[in-house]
């Protein structure tokens, strides 16, 4: 038996509180059989206790992931339509969990005033950017979760932080659903057995009592959510994270002025060992 294991059947589900049960065993990183266990009320389906995330999380990005980039533009494509047309295209926005700084990059790039966080990843591509919660005035948008919380083992937590940090009531996140009944281990690919990163997998439903929880609505399509308070067009949020977003981006680049020279010249006037380890943000 795993560390752990036989404790995770007395654990409740961090969503609704609901006995657990368990549901099948896999094998993480080649060598760990790991339980994984399902809320009957809620559909939340999460491993045991992970014993196992620092191997897991040797490096921050795992190696196999080869569609970072291809995945990063999909979706700078979807949220730049979901911002311009359903919320506030001249709001501050947080990048929770910003990994590398990629896509704050991207959004920067495309006329966003997008700022970096994340507490286990070294900034890259978004360098001078991050997130100040005492920065100004400005009206905040949103905090973004793209790829997250299927890594977490307390969505209700991380939400909550989250918004907090971003001084919102609006996050914008991805993660892939189920239907119905679980897939089994070698039915699905998003249990990514090889890395042992994911530890968390969610229905509609399993979203939607999520946001109830946090006095949200939940608007879902695809792999792209919102859980906010206010009420957005159902008709234009789909078209906004379908795949035609693309073209809707076009004309949003369009009609945003880009952020990526006056970031060039600001950096270029705040050399990286005068900025400091908290490095400020303009």
């Amino acid at each position: 038996m795993s560390p752990g294991s036989k404790a995770a059947t007395e654990i409740a589900c961090p969503i609704c509180a609901s006995k657990r049960n368990e549901l099948f065993e896999a094998r993480l990183l080649h060598k760990y059989d790991v339980r994984y266990f399902l809320c009957n009320s809620c559909g939340l389906l999460q491993t045991e206790p992970a014993y196992w995330l620092d191997e897991a999380y040797s490096s921050a990005i795992a190696d196999t992931d080869t569609g970072i980039v291809s995945r990063n533009q999909e979706i700078a494509n979807k949220l730049a339509s979901l911002l311009y047309f359903c919320l506030d295209a001249k709001a501050q926005y947080l990048e929770s969990a910003g990994g590398y700084g990629l896509l704050t990059r991207i959004m920067r790039d495309w006329g966003f005033d997008f700022r970096w966080h994340d507490p286990y990843c070294e900034n890259v591509f978004a360098r001078g950017f991050e997130w100040d919660p005492a920065f100004g005035n400005a009206s905040r948008g949103a905090v973004t979760a793209f790829e997250v919380l299927e890594h977490v083992v307390d969505p209700v937590a991380f939400i909550q932080g989250a918004l907090a940090l971003g001084k919102t009531r609006t996050i914008v996140f991805s993660t892939l659903l189920y239907e119905g009944s679980p897939p089994l281990p070698d039915q699905w690919w998003y249990y990514t057995l090889s890395t042992g990163q994911h530890i968390s997998f969610f229905r509609r439903d399993t979203l939607e009592i999520l946001a109830r929880k946090l006095g949200l609505r939940c608007y879902s399509h695809g792999a792209f959510h919102v859980f906010t308070e206010r009420a957005l067009n159902q008709t234009l949020f789909q078209l906004c994270t379908s795949r035609f977003a693309w073209l809707l981006s076009n004309y949003v680049k369009l009609s945003l002025a880009s952020k990526t020279i006056d970031d060039q010249l600001w950096v270029a006037d705040h050399p990286r060992d005068t900025r400091g380890d908290k490095q400020k943000t303009f």
